[in-house]
């Protein structure tokens, strides 16, 4: 393994967890109305799909065990470069169906080390 996948696995697990803990008790109309709450879940996800994107061109046999991992790369890319495409439904669904998902593959490539 890369010296540096294991820094980027940690950033994509923070960054989760973050986003995880911070919508907690909230609702998508709560999501909708703070301006604050979905520039921070956004910025979380761009960190997410920057590091899966340097994983992906550092070591492809580990991007290919996290599932969706081109998905991951192009949702960043239009939360960076599309700011005006975002759908708040869709980035409210990957927060409820997919980020623990992905917390939880990354936490067990963490554990084994690869």
């Amino acid at each position: 393994m890369q010296p540096k996948i294991p820094k980027y696995l940690d950033d994509i697990r923070d960054a989760a967890q973050f986003v995880i803990d911070l919508v907690h008790g909230r609702t998508l109309d709560d999501y909708r109305r703070d301006r604050v709450l979905r520039q921070t879940v956004e910025r979380n996800f761009e960190i997410i799909g920057e590091a899966m994107n340097r994983i992906a061109k550092l070591d492809p046999n580990t991007a290919a065990r996290i599932g969706n991992h081109p998905r991951i790369i192009a949702f960043r890319n239009v939360l960076t470069h599309g700011y005006d495409m975002i759908e708040d439904d869709r980035v409210w669904s990957v927060i409820q169906k997919e980020l623990p998902a992905l917390r939880d593959q990354v936490e067990v490539l963490l554990r084994e080390g690869t």
